[in-house]
């Protein structure tokens, strides 16, 4: 941050704190981050997992460019659009979602399991039949897999593309330690390295499209207004990260224009890169350093890559 003065770095980490914490406000879960104390949780200080979901432009960007995928598959969009309230509170869902992948990647096991066993009773009650006679269930371990393998996408590429490299190995790494909390909710067969992610996508594409559902959801996502100053400039920004995101098959099938995602996604990589240490500073006392702090281990250490 040497391009910036001490008192302007201040001023700039200070809205940026206030944005973040307006658009995702802390301990409204309930779960005590702090103790007790050396609890790893499912994951620990020495994982991939904890580093990639310190770092919140990435993390942010790449749930949007998963939500994109998503709505690509009718069945695992079809328990969203009918069993939930997505048009009226997005930012809601959006939240709770956020708090999900918090707790299981940082809180300790009991609060985990917690977690997931409550998102499994939810699951078992959303069931249904598309427009075309099709049945679907939000247990379903295909589905599952589906939603877990995107959001996993979208979180280590938001990673390597906004705040930092990632090499190979650990990629791969991390594919394999987070696949534990899909396969707890019930999924199957999930992918463990980057090969296995590109083979599982490419086996996945034929029964991907937009249809009415998914458009309207996808018109739904792109005029959300989050809770925090400039609203729309802040959705855009966003957005464009995580269009940017997505593989090379998905924007054709989103009806995307090529040449206009690319200079947005090329603005918003500028920003959102150059970004990464403000948001780093100003969100240093988040859940990833009290989950640091409880295991007795310095934050600062998520800054490097495990051995």
């Amino acid at each position: 941050m040497s391009f910036l003065s001490a008192p302007v770095s201040s001023a700039v980490t200070a809205q940026i704190r206030r944005w973040v914490l307006d658009a995702f406000p802390r301990d409204r879960s309930g779960i005590d981050y702090d103790a007790p104390p050396g609890d790893p949780g499912w994951f620990g200080p020495d994982s991939v997992t904890w580093r990639i979901h310190s770092e919140f432009p990435g993390m942010l960007a790449g749930g949007l460019c998963a939500l994109m995928l998503q709505l690509l598959h009718p069945r695992a969009l079809a328990g969203v659009y009918d069993h939930s309230n997505f048009r009226q509170d997005l930012v809601g869902r959006l939240r709770r979602t956020t708090a999900f992948v918090a707790g299981t990647s940082y809180a300790p096991a009991a609060e985990v399991e917690a977690l997931v066993e409550r998102v499994r009773r939810i699951h078992a009650r959303v069931a249904g039949t598309l427009p075309d006679g099709r049945a679907y269930a939000a247990d379903d371990p295909e589905l599952l897999t589906w939603v877990h393998v995107t959001e996993a996408y979208g979180f280590l590429e938001g990673c390597r593309r906004y705040c930092r490299d990632v090499p190979e190995a650990i990629a791969d790494r991390y594919y394999d330690e987070y696949r534990r909390v899909a396969e707890a909710l019930g999924a199957r067969a999930v992918p463990a390295s980057q090969a296995q992610v590109r083979a599982y996508f490419a086996a996945r594409q034929p029964q991907l499209h937009m249809d009415a559902r998914s458009r309207e959801v996808l018109a739904v996502l792109e005029g959300v207004r989050l809770p925090v100053p400039l609203p729309g400039a802040s959705r855009d920004l966003f957005l464009a990260a995580g269009a940017a995101l997505l593989p090379d098959w998905a924007p054709p099938l989103l009806g995307r224009d090529r040449r206009g995602q690319r200079l947005r996604a090329a603005l918003a990589a500028r920003l959102l890169r150059g970004s990464a240490p403000l948001f780093r500073a100003a969100l240093g006392d988040g859940i990833a350093a009290r989950a640091c702090q409880r295991m007795g281990r310095d934050p600062q250490s998520l800054l490097h890559w495990p051995a």
